[in-house]
């Protein structure tokens, strides 16, 4: 199993989730730090301060009469971690583009989470930086959905053109406080 630490992939900032929190939610004025991912054929992102760790896919042992969302549990490093599928929390369909194993998981910062929680995603993306510039928070196109704070345009250049790529910017702990406390 490889672990990447992508605190120390985003440049080793050493600014925690209680110093980053409001930075990264969209109240402050500071550039954005997200980890970026895939999920079906979108992709999303979370703050990275919210991340401890991206593993590569590992067994995950299933819980008899578990939610639908819990996928499972792993052993990591000797810690039981919970495993979210996010495909489902989302409803997300899953059309079976990728092979489980080369799914990957994102280990929360448990300091946020309160628990050794995971979530599983399609893949796994980028660290980015984005200014503020380049977050639309009105262009959530549900105005009651306090999952997404926002829309990231992503310009790149394709084929000599530039080009706009959404990326849809989640609050991974509203989502969890939501599945976690009950809907």
């Amino acid at each position: 199993m490889i672990a990447r630490d992508v605190r120390e992939e985003a440049g080793g900032m050493n600014t925690g989730p209680e110093v980053a929190g409001d930075l990264q939610r969209g109240t402050g004025a500071g550039p954005v730090q997200v980890v970026e991912f895939l999920l079906g054929r979108e992709y999303f992102a979370i703050d990275l301060f919210d991340v401890r760790e991206v593993v590569e896919y590992t067994h995950i042992t299933h819980l008899p009469s578990a939610p639908e969302y819990i996928r499972g549990i792993i052993d990591l490093r000797g810690e039981i971690t919970t495993i979210i599928d996010l495909k489902t929390t989302l409803h997300i369909e899953d059309q079976g583009e990728r092979d489980e194993k080369e799914k990957r998981i994102i280990v929360l910062d448990p300091r946020i989470t309160g628990k050794k929680i995971g979530i599983m995603v399609d893949d796994v993306r980028s660290v980015s930086t984005f200014g503020r510039d380049q977050v639309d928070d009105a262009a959530t196109v549900n105005g009651g959905n306090t999952h997404i704070i926002g829309i990231i345009k992503k310009k790149q250049a394709v084929r000599g053109r530039d080009e706009t790529e959404l990326i849809i910017w989640i609050d991974i702990r509203q989502i969890l406080k939501d599945i976690l406390v009950g809907r």
